[in-house]
This record gives C-alpha cells, sequence and structure tokens, in this order.
C-alpha cells in the first residue's frame, strides 16, 4: 500500500480536490467518480459525498487500478 502525508493549508479540504491534489485522482471529475463508486474510505467508512469535508487526524484510503493507497491529512505549519 501506498502511503501519502497531505499537509492541510487551512481548516479542511473537499475529498475530490484533496484525491486530485494527491494524484489518486487525475481530474476532479475521475475523483467524483471515484467516491460516487464506492471506492473511497474515511476513517474506515466508504464516503459518498463528493465534496465532504477532511479535516487534520482524518485517513483517507482507496483502491485504483489495484494498487491501494493511503492518505494521511496532517494540519499544516501555522503562522507567517
Amino acid at each position: 500500500m501506498d502511503e501519502i502525508d497531505f499537509e492541510l493549508r487551512g481548516e479542511h479540504i473537499a475529498l475530490d480536490a484533496l484525491l486530485k491534489a494527491t494524484g489518486a485522482a487525475p481530474s476532479g471529475g475521475a475523483a467524483k467518480a471515484l467516491v460516487a463508486a464506492g471506492r473511497v474510505q474515511v476513517d474506515g467508512h466508504i464516503e459518498l459525498r463528493k465534496t465532504c469535508k477532511i479535516r487534520a487526524g482524518q485517513v483517507v484510503t482507496l483502491t485504483v487500478a489495484l494498487q491501494a493507497l493511503r492518505i494521511a491529512v496532517r494540519a499544516g505549519a501555522r503562522g507567517d
């Protein structure tokens, strides 16, 4: 299983945007299709809401082309 650590730039990111930003999906449309097909889990539960808010501490998992991917979301650095 491949693993990606994703650092948030704000308080949350939409699930489809996360999949696109990490390269798990090549486009927003492909990301939405993965979610709609029930192939994405958030914290171990299938997530069907394409734009659900993903926050620091959550883990997103999916299987694409027989390859499992785990995305661990963490808080970004604060301050300027």
